[in-house]
């Protein structure tokens, strides 16, 4: 059955929505990065089940995804949740590089030559933090041990306030094609209150350059919901946002997590809360559909010849932790502080303290804290809640046909607890899928949450594991 694109007039009235509505629907949820998340491994699983993990990957011949984390920043953005260690001081660098060329090598042993990388990312942190000659020295020693595919996706994330105009150059003759950048809102009572002074002429005139050096492909990153913010100011920095015409922006809902970021605390007063909060989103959200771009899910937009938009055409998205990819069927390989790795059956996370990490290298090469193996229950369920967040639909011949099982009867209380939704007007129930409205891809990861069965348990922590989904 098809469903037709609806009209921008039709979407502004399809997304009215109550305060009551709001008050049903946001709530503490995952962002399904993976799938079982990540409060559900455990630290029995080890450096030792990586190492097994790695070998039937290998085996396997699948192809290969590397991410590494550079953690270090100048300053502490007050709105971050990320694992990051702010240092002024640069000499922090050469030592944390010695010690991740060091857990590269001993990565690179379990993974076959003839494998190629499709894939290799650097987050953080602040990947630029590194010098020019350090970015050079640390990807020559991974393209050293690796093979990479001619058309492999390189990308960084940058930070226009420490990137020069040299750092975009090495990255660009090193092979790097893609930049992510934070900008999250331009105007200047935000930018204060969040303590990141980044004006637009900074952040146009890099983007500028790195099209003028031919990388291909230039996201940027948004936040919603930030202290000081209205729709009003919101729309400003949209529109300033669409006179730079990135190929991809993520639109992201701020995470106030104080329980886990102190920091945050300093701005609670200034918060915009449930319906302004929305209504900040959905200004941003009619803008960039205005101007052209497609609205992906989750919270991505991108141009309509971006990959990612003929992916999501195609049902070949995919979702891993850096976000949505077009490189589906990979092994992801993390290296750094805090590093997650992700598998087909197994996911696995570095130790998260500098101290740990340099020290389980030193050890054995590899520094797993935690991890996870998934049952069979676990990869259907993944495969149910990527396609959803993916597609924005599921086809329930294709997971009975892949997992063979009868969907309805297998997800019959799921499909239950689905009639509320569909009743709200966020989802459509067929006798043959389930498919999300303009209004359920908003609220995705509350559709997601209804065949994830770890999150009752989890809602009954003392502090919430989770961010609210709007």
């Amino acid at each position: 059955m098809t469903h037709p694109h609806p009209s921008l007039q039709q979407m502004r009235e399809e997304l009215q929505v109550s305060e009551e509505f709001l008050a049903r629907y946001n709530r503490p949820g995952p962002r399904y990065t993976s799938y079982p998340t990540a409060p559900v491994w455990n630290d029995a699983f080890g450096p030792h089940d990586l190492e097994k993990v790695h070998e039937e990957a290998d085996r396997a011949r699948t192809p290969v995804s590397l991410y590494m984390h550079i953690p270090f920043c100048e300053s502490l953005c007050l709105f971050c949740a990320c694992n990051v260690i702010i240092q002024k001081d640069k000499g922090v660098a050469p030592p944390y590089l010695g010690v991740l060329k060091r857990e590269l090598e001993r990565v690179s042993r379990g993974v076959s030559r003839q494998r190629e990388v499709v894939q290799f990312h650097w987050g953080g942190g602040t990947p630029t933090y590194l010098t020019p000659e350090q970015i050079e020295d640390l990807f020559g020693a991974t393209r050293e041990r690796f093979t990479f595919a001619a058309d492999a996706e390189v990308g960084i994330e940058v930070d226009p306030r420490v990137t020069s105009r040299a750092h975009l150059e090495t990255l660009r003759r090193l092979g790097f094609n893609r930049l992510s950048m934070g900008i999250q809102d331009f105007h200047s009572d935000v930018q204060k209150a969040i303590n990141r002074i980044q004006p637009f002429e900074l952040t146009r005139d890099l983007i500028l350059s790195a099209r003028e050096l031919g990388f291909d492909s230039i996201n940027v990153d948004l936040i919603y919901g930030l202290p000081h913010q209205t729709p009003e100011r919101f729309a400003h920095t949209v529109d300033q946002i669409t006179e730079l015409a990135p190929d991809r922006v993520a639109l992201f809902s701020y995470a106030h997590v104080p329980w886990l970021k102190k920091q945050q605390g300093a701005f609670a007063a200034f918060l915009p809360e449930g319906m302004q909060k929305f209504e900040i989103f959905h200004t941003g959200m009619m803008k960039f559909l205005e101007a052209g771009y497609l609205y992906i899910g989750m919270d991505h937009f991108a141009k309509p010849g971006d990959e990612l938009a003929s992916s999501q055409r195609t049902r070949t998205l995919h979702r891993n932790f850096q976000g949505y990819t077009t490189k589906a069927g990979a092994d992801l390989y993390g290296m750094g502080v805090t590093a997650i790795s992700g598998f087909r059956d197994a996911y696995a996370q570095n130790h998260r303290d500098l101290t740990s990490w340099e020290k389980a290298v030193a050890e054995r090469g590899i520094a797993t804290m935690r991890g996870y193996h998934l049952s069979d229950d676990d990869k259907l369920r993944r495969a149910v809640i990527s396609r959803l967040l993916c597609h924005t639909v599921v086809i329930k011949d294709e997971i009975a046909r892949d997992f063979g099982i009868n969907f309805d009867e297998y997800f019959a209380d799921e499909l239950r607890h689905l009639e509320s939704p569909r009743e709200d007007g966020l989802v459509l129930l067929e006798p043959g899928e389930i498919r999300t409205t303009w209004l359920g891809r908003i609220f995705i990861r509350n559709l997601a949450m209804v065949f994830d069965p770890y999150l009752e348990k989890q809602q009954l922590a003392a502090k919430p594991l989770f961010s609210k989904t709007l």
